[in-house]
C-alpha cells in the first residue's frame, strides 16, 4: 500500500459517537433527583469522572476489569464521597449503558467511513457488548474492532495499541492513531509508538492529558485527504 499509512486507528466514544458528555449528565441528574440532593449535575459528573478515570488507570492487565464494574463501584464512591449519599449504582449504570450501545453519531461519521481510502480498526476502552452493538446499530463498516475488554488494558496503556498491530499486522510507523482525549488517545498512541491525530470537538468529556498530536481537527473529515 502506499502512502504515509497502511491503516487508521480509531477511537469510538467521543470521537466517531457523540453524546455521551450529555449521558453522563443526564445520569447524573438522576441521581441528584432521586435522592433529592442539591447538588449540580456537571459537578457530580466531574467528580465521578475523576474517580472513574482514576480507576482505570489501575487495572490493567492482572487486574483488569470491565467498564461497567468500573461505572458502578466509582459511582457508589463518588456519592457516598461527595455527596455523603449511599445509592444502589444498578438502575444509573444501566441508563448509561443503554445509551453506550445505541449512541448517536457525528453527522460526518458515514461519510467519511463510506469514503474512506484506508482500512479502519476501531480501538476503544469499552465493553464488547456496548460497542459491537452500537457498530451494528448504524451499519459501521470497519474492518477491525479491539476494545479494552478483548485486549484487557486501557488506554493510555500500550497493550490495547499493541492488540490492535497484532490483529490488523500494520506496522507501528504507518499507523494514525485518531481520538478525542490528549491523555487516553494521543499519549497512548505515543506510548505504543504511534502517530496521533486529536479531534477536538465542541462538547468534549473532561480530558486531563497535555500531550501534543501530530495533528488536531475538528472532526473526521480529514481523514479522507490522507
Amino acid at each position: 500500500m502506499t502512502g504515509r499509512f497502511e491503516g487508521i486507528f480509531l477511537d469510538f466514544y467521543g470521537t466517531v459517537a457523540g453524546g455521551d458528555h450529555q449521558a453522563v449528565r443526564d445520569v447524573c441528574q438522576r441521581v441528584i433527583d432521586d435522592h433529592n440532593l442539591t447538588a449540580d449535575a456537571g459537578d457530580l459528573a466531574g467528580w465521578w469522572g475523576d474517580c472513574y478515570f482514576a480507576a482505570i488507570e489501575s487495572v490493567n492487565g492482572h487486574a483488569f476489569r470491565l467498564l461497567r464494574e468500573i461505572e458502578h463501584e466509582t459511582l457508589i464512591e463518588t456519592a457516598l464521597r461527595m455527596l455523603s449519599t449511599e445509592i444502589d449504582a444498578t438502575p444509573y449504570i444501566e441508563q448509561l449503558n443503554a445509551y453506550l450501545a445505541c449512541p448517536q453519531l457525528f453527522e460526518e461519521v458515514h461519510e467519511v467511513l463510506s469514503c474512506l481510502r484506508l482500512p479502519v480498526c476501531i480501538v476503544s476502552n469499552a465493553d464488547e457488548h456496548e460497542i459491537r452493538q452500537a457498530i451494528a446499530h448504524h451499519g459501521l463498516k470497519v474492518d477491525y474492532v479491539v476494545t479494552s475488554e478483548s485486549a484487557r488494558s486501557y488506554k493510555p496503556e500500550p497493550g490495547i495499541f499493541r492488540s490492535a498491530l497484532e490483529l490488523t499486522g500494520w506496522s507501528p510507523d504507518r499507523v494514525l492513531h485518531v481520538g478525542d482525549s490528549l491523555h487516553s488517545d494521543v499519549g497512548g498512541a505515543h506510548k505504543a509508538g504511534l502517530r496521533a491525530a486529536w479531534v477536538r470537538r465542541a462538547v468534549r468529556i473532561k480530558d486531563i492529558g497535555d500531550e501534543e498530536p501530530e495533528y488536531t481537527w475538528g472532526d473526521l473529515r480529514p481523514l479522507l485527504s490522507l
